[in-house]
């Protein structure tokens, strides 16, 4: 006998893969326009600057590799030559973790938290200008109100 609650499960409610469409549309446009913004000002890219990001604000502002490429949502091969080229660029650096030899952590230098600080007021206008954009769009006005309302994290 067929279980029901797995055709529950099994069929996704109506407008769901619309609202997904809608929310894909929302990052892609956010994302874009701040990475515009980001390489005009400051030659850095949207991930760059997550990586950044992430690691200025992690406890010690150094991670290893696995915990990096998770936090900005990337595989580790695409986190590994990413943080090589900046690295290159003297914005990250290669750590030796103290307990295992084998370990090495990726950290933010002082020209990576300069770089940040300056493309932080460029990230954050660019992101309210998306938005402002966004919310002319009756599809992700909705979306726009909830990131808005959403009350802010520690």
């Amino acid at each position: 006998m067929d279980d029901p609650t797995a055709s529950e499960h099994a069929t996704p409610r109506p407008g769901l893969a619309q609202r997904w469409c809608a929310l894909s549309l929302l990052h892609g446009t956010i994302e874009s326009h701040i990475e515009r913004a980001l390489q005009a000002r400051h030659d850095l890219s949207t991930r760059e600057y997550s990586v950044l990001l992430v690691l200025s604000t992690h406890n010690g502002a150094r991670m290893r590799m696995s915990e990096l490429s998770e936090a900005v949502v990337l595989s580790q091969s695409a986190t590994t030559r990413l943080v090589n080229r900046m690295e290159e660029r003297g914005l990250l650096m290669r750590v030796l973790c103290a307990d295992d030899r084998r370990g090495i952590y990726t950290a933010i230098t002082d020209d990576g938290q300069r770089l940040l600080a300056a493309a932080r007021p460029t990230n954050d206008t660019a992101l309210a200008e998306a938005l402002d954009l966004a919310r002319h769009n009756p599809e992700l006005a909705p979306l726009v109100d909830v990131l808005e309302r959403h009350p802010e994290s520690a």
